[in-house]
């Protein structure tokens, strides 16, 4: 793919591991970095046919520690408002993807990196990670996302606590708060992370994506247009080649072998 600042893999023909591999800055975001995770997004995620996308961050320090804050330093106003407007753009997608995603939170996920993480479906952090938004101490505060997904996770509170003292949390705190699902062993986090793709990956991958969709989207409407959007997915689920195969396995007591048709 010719991509410097990130690696990708294919384990199992349908689990999909993305690696920002920029570790001896801790992975941290530079524009080329952004755009190499952008350029993947865009243009060569869906031609990759994943069931589940995993993120996590090369070596045994850091998922993401954030934005490169030497960079960003020297960036004029216009400059500024580019690079957050495309990181914007690129962390929407990744939540927005039919493909779910797991970020395997493998140290620090600071400002960016922890933005990030809150773009995927579902976190898992190492017990030696430490996640949190240190953007107060810059003079700005976080804004790829992360001010309004926080919120929505942990309640605006807690999100405020986290948010206006700028410290890090452990992963166990983070657990306890909900902005991170599981928490593991640093050694076993890649383990647990292809575990819980494999399972994902054995569904359903349309009912998967729909169930996907009612969720992100439900949760920004009403309760009636969410259960009418619920409603329309799920019928558009039964007219599909998985569904009567699905349903014939287990009347026939079998494993289901689903084509995503």
């Amino acid at each position: 793919m010719g991509y410097e600042y990130i690696n990708f893999k294919k384990e199992d023909g349908a689990v999909g591991i993305l690696t920002i591999n920029r570790p001896r800055a801790l992975n941290a975001l530079n524009w080329d970095t952004l755009k190499d995770l952008g350029n993947f997004v865009e243009n060569d995620l869906s031609k990759e046919n994943l069931r589940v996308l995993i993120i996590t961050g090369e070596g045994d320090k850091a998922f993401v520690a954030g934005a490169d804050i030497a960079q960003m330093s020297e960036m004029s106003s216009s400059d500024f408002r580019e690079y957050v407007d495309y990181a914007h753009k690129i962390y929407d997608l990744i939540e927005n993807n039919p493909c779910p995603s797991i970020a395997a939170v493998n140290g620090y996920a600071l400002g960016g990196g922890c933005e990030l993480a809150l773009a995927c479906d579902i976190r898992i952090a190492s017990e030696k990670a430490k996640l949190g938004f240190p953007e107060v101490k810059l003079g700005i505060f976080p804004g790829w996302g992360g001010s309004q997904r926080i919120t929505r996770i942990m309640g605006n509170a807690k999100a405020k606590e986290l948010i206006y003292t700028g410290e890090m949390i452990s992963a166990e705190e983070a657990l306890r708060s909900g902005l991170v699902e599981r928490v593991v062993p640093h050694e076993a986090i890649m383990k647990e992370a292809m575990e819980l793709a494999g399972a994902i990956a054995k569904r359903a991958p349309l009912a998967v994506s729909a169930a996907k969709e009612a969720i992100n989207t439900g949760s920004e409407m009403d309760l009636q247009s969410a259960l009418d959007l619920e409603k329309t997915l799920i019928i558009s689920c039964f007219d599909t080649d998985d569904r009567t195969e699905g349903m014939k396995a287990f009347l026939e007591k079998r494993n289901p072998v689903f084509k995503g048709k």
